[in-house]
């Protein structure tokens, strides 16, 4: 494996990187010397500087991974490399300690006017009366965005006696009750109310300019705002002219709309603090996102579940540790199908029962149809593109879920249809370690997925067992276990063998040709 990175990270994770893959670190690498060269690599790890758009992953035939070191994806195109294929991971939460943090001293900057009492003194003069600030104390915070460093910025504001309200359309209003928070259900309520406004929302469409000139005439006479989190959120020019009219005492920036900015204009007011995106920039959190990165670059590349990836579902620890032995057994129930199928696939409906059911399961659902595709797509499927390869080729996917107690203490359930009927399947884990294979297609069995199975359907009728197991032993070919079903007497029956290797096209049309034989399959999980 081989894993470019082209924007520095700490040396620990190119160490960590190192234990398991070639890794070339080139720093400002030219826009034509990285289109030419990235073909080569299964892995790309950037910062915010080096663009991951649709052509630079169109030249990237063999990559696997785009690791982000840090929080924000603005110069990765994730649908791209949604369609491509590619994870993309990031590093949310390995920062945001010090973004908090940058964000408090900036605060406290702005309103105790640190840095021009700073530079006064060091200039060789003395006068504190021109420096006189505010207290924190007492005060109404208004912090937009309640996420993971709106959160934390939360908590450490209330220790100074603040009054804290928020606005997070995104957010449950239970998470505002847990925080202690006032939540604001319209932005401009926010505005009204807060002495101090911070930003800790992404860089969207929608967020934007979301503070403008219009939104800034409705803001008390005298605020201060604070921003590290990206820049454009809050309008530069309108800013400006709210600097310099008083309307907003003071403004503390960590970021801009274009950066670097020497010449920005913002720089020539003295009611402003300024830092060169220094939020998440400390010793602790540039080791923890190199770290934390490498893993998730390491993970992805040896196709394990990547807890970072920013373009498939996001699951918590507890959620995780419940559904990952599942992960295996939903993709092998997908893998049944075209083996046992020829019909194009209309329609998949997936149902989880029991305690399963109390998770989240859309992961699950995407392991189904990597397994369900695999075998007739060219594409590279995987949890990050399962659902739009679905989604390509007409096929509607449905997901219900009942915790109701059943036969199983969890049961995946699926349901494919093809127009011209249905094919089910259902599995389950006996005591969370061991797969098994309980419906098929109308019958209850019991089999254990195992990489080469022999199905065979037959009237169910004396001699029918004995003769393949003579036809299997006369080939060479050693069966593990049998599993034989039927839903009448007489009827019907499906025969399964786990064998021990790959059961030759001529063993197969000697089995075919055995009486009552109805239909004999190879598979392969």
């Amino acid at each position: 494996m081989r894993v470019l990175v082209t924007e520095s990270i700490a040396q620990s994770g190119i160490d960590m990187l190192g234990k398991k893959a070639e890794v070339d670190v080139r720093l400002k690498i030219g826009r034509d010397e990285l289109l030419e060269i990235i073909k080569g690599y299964h892995g790309i790890v950037v910062r915010s500087a080096t663009l991951v758009d649709s052509q630079l992953l169109k030249a990237a035939k063999n990559l696997k991974v785009v690791g982000r070191a840090g929080n924000g994806i603005d110069n990765i195109d994730l649908d791209a490399a949604t369609q491509a294929g590619v994870v993309v991971v990031n590093t949310p939460e390995s920062n945001s300690v010090s973004a908090a943090e940058h964000t408090i001293g900036m605060m406290l900057a702005s309103c105790r006017n640190t840095c021009s009492a700073n530079q006064y003194i060091k200039s060789g003069n003395w006068d504190r009366s021109r420096f006189k600030g505010n207290e924190l104390d007492g005060k109404t915070v208004g912090i937009i965005g309640l996420g993971r460093i709106g959160s934390l910025v939360s908590s450490r504001l209330q220790s100074f006696n603040m009054k804290v309200i928020a606005y997070d359309p995104y957010i449950p209003g239970e998470r505002f009750e847990l925080l202690g928070v006032e939540k604001m259900e319209k932005l401009e309520d926010l505005l009204i109310r807060a002495d101090i406004i911070t930003v800790h929302t992404p860089r969207t469409e929608e967020t934007i300019g979301m503070l403008g000139e219009s939104q800034l005439a409705t803001i008390k006479d005298g605020v201060r705002l604070v921003n590290c989190a990206r820049g454009g959120i809050i309008e530069e020019k309108a800013l400006y002219k709210a600097l310099k009219s008083g309307k907003v005492a003071s403004a503390a920036l960590d970021v801009f709309e274009q950066e670097p900015c020497p010449d920005n204009p913002l720089f020539g007011l003295d009611n402003i603090v300024v830092t060169p995106h220094l939020g998440a920039d400390t010793h602790e959190a540039q080791n923890k996102v190199g770290i934390n990165i490498a893993k998730h670059v390491l993970d992805a590349l040896e196709g394990r579940f990547v807890t970072g990836a920013v373009n498939m579902p996001s699951l918590h620890d507890k959620d995780m540790e419940y559904l990952k032995p599942y992960l295996l057994l939903a993709e092998k129930l997908g893998r049944l199908y075209y083996q046992l199928e020829k019909r194009p696939v209309s329609k998949v409906e997936i149902k989880y029962r029991g305690g399963i059911a109390e998770h989240k399961t859309g992961l699950l659902t995407l392991a189904y149809l990597k397994g369900l595709l695999e075998p007739v797509v060219k594409e590279r499927v995987n949890y990050v593109n399962a659902k739009l390869l679905a989604k390509s080729r007409g096929i509607d996917v449905m997901e219900s879920l009942d915790s109701a107690a059943s036969e199983y203490t969890d049961l995946i359930e699926a349901r494919v249809s093809n127009g011209h009927g249905a094919f089910s399947m259902a599995g389950t884990l006996f005591g969370m370690k061991e797969l098994r294979i309980v419906e098929l297609n109308g019958y209850k069995i019991d089999m254990e997925p195992a990489p080469h199975m022999l199905l065979v359907r037959n009237e169910d009728k004396p001699g029918v067992i004995g003769c393949i197991g003579t036809i299997m032993g006369v080939s060479k070919i050693n069966i593990a276990t049998m599993r034989v079903s039927r839903n009448s007497k007489g009827g019907k029956a499906l025969m399964v063998l786990n064998v021990d290797g790959v059961v030759p096209k001529d063993v197969i049309d000697m089995v075919k040709k055995v009486d009552g034989i109805t239909e004999v399959n190879f598979i392969k999980l």
